[in-house]
């Protein structure tokens, strides 16, 4: 994994989105020819093939990160897994401090968690309200944006995140964490898509926190990676499969995007699908439906980069993760959540 590590100035970290968002860079690698391009976002239609299909992942960042209050009145932080819970008496959290079975974590209007159990450093909570409350409504009255680490510190007000840190065409879902790469689509963008006639398609991944961690050997041994809930619809499916049968290219937008429709193929074909991919996608890896890749610059040593340096070994490309993201660092391309984008041809 050393070969994926790389050390990253501070000042490319970008902090807070760009406005407008299509205004973020775009770094364009186009694998046959060996040539790069620097441009914006706002011009990403000008290099996708006419008529080409864009799959986007529709899912929902939800405030998942709250201050609750012991019994004793203490304050305690709980991060509530959103993208994990199968049981709406048994949500996943975490929190950082100690907590007891029995115990009672309370929000500020008198509704309150209990401690329900734990498994290693997660802990279930179940919700428990007078009046019908939703948790997702009491994570929207109280809880707060989760942004990665290298975000924390960012002076964004709450109202601005929640517009920032969510794609314009969000919809569904319960994720922890952005679907980074969509963050720079605009109606502009969308506009211009239309006018080379590339359709769109949506489906849903919901993103959780193993998306920023760094990887364990247990994986490649394995094969697997985290789990993450994903949703086709029978829609999106057809609309993939008649673009393959018509030679129109599939345009993976982010690393979930590509994860799920590499996780929903099968004979050849996309099938309707709701429920979890643990699918590790690692060099080398035929790519079965993905043609080109939008994507932002990620965290080293995640199973991110590996991804994409899949895609590019797979496109038979001459120049590896490593080489682009040393071009894009000396070119000052800002890299992660907020950064600029990719696209690889």
């Amino acid at each position: 994994m050393k070969r994926y590590a790389y050390a990253l100035p501070s000042e490319l970290i970008r902090k807070e989105g760009v406005e407008p968002r299509d205004s973020a860079r775009l770094f364009v690698y186009d694998t046959r020819t060996d040539t790069i391009t620097f441009d914006t976002f706002a011009n990403v239609a000008k290099y996708l093939p006419e008529r080409s299909l864009l799959v986007l992942n529709d899912t929902k960042v939800l405030p998942a990160r709250l201050w609750l209050k012991k019994e004793t009145g203490g304050k305690i932080e709980v991060f509530v897994l959103a993208n994990q819970i199968e049981d709406a008496h048994r949500i996943p959290v975490l929190v950082d401090r100690k907590v007891s079975i029995g115990q009672q974590l309370f929000f500020p209007s008198g509704e309150y968690f209990e401690v329900v159990g734990q498994e290693e450093n997660i802990f279930f909570v179940k919700l428990h309200t007078d009046d019908g409350l939703t948790l997702e409504h009491l994570l929207d009255v109280f809880g707060e944006t989760p942004l990665p680490h290298y975000l924390e510190g960012a002076e964004t007000e709450e109202t601005t995140l929640r517009k920032r840190y969510q794609t314009i065409f969000a919809a569904t879902g319960a994720s922890v964490a952005a679907p980074t790469a969509s963050l720079h689509f605009t109606e502009r963008v969308f506009q211009s898509l239309g006018q080379k006639r590339i359709e769109t398609a949506q489906l849903t991944l919901n993103v959780g926190l193993g998306t920023f961690a760094p990887l364990r050997q247990e994986s490649f041994e394995t094969g697997r990676l985290h789990t993450e809930y994903v949703v086709v619809s029978e829609t999106t499916a057809d609309r993939i499969n008649a673009a393959k049968d018509e030679g129109r290219g599939i345009v993976a937008v982010g690393t979930t995007t590509a994860r799920t429709l590499e996780s929903v193929i099968s004979d050849g074909s996309v099938r309707p699908y709701a429920g979890k991919t643990d699918i590790f996608i690692y060099p080398p890896y035929a790519f079965q439906v993905v043609d080109y890749l939008i994507t932002n610059f990620h965290l080293p040593e995640t199973s991110l980069m590996l991804l994409v340096d899949a895609f590019l070994e797979h496109k038979g490309a001459k120049r590896r993760i490593m080489d682009l993201y040393a071009i894009a660092i000396e070119n000052k391309f800002a890299f992660y959540s907020f950064g600029d984008s990719m696209l690889i041809l």
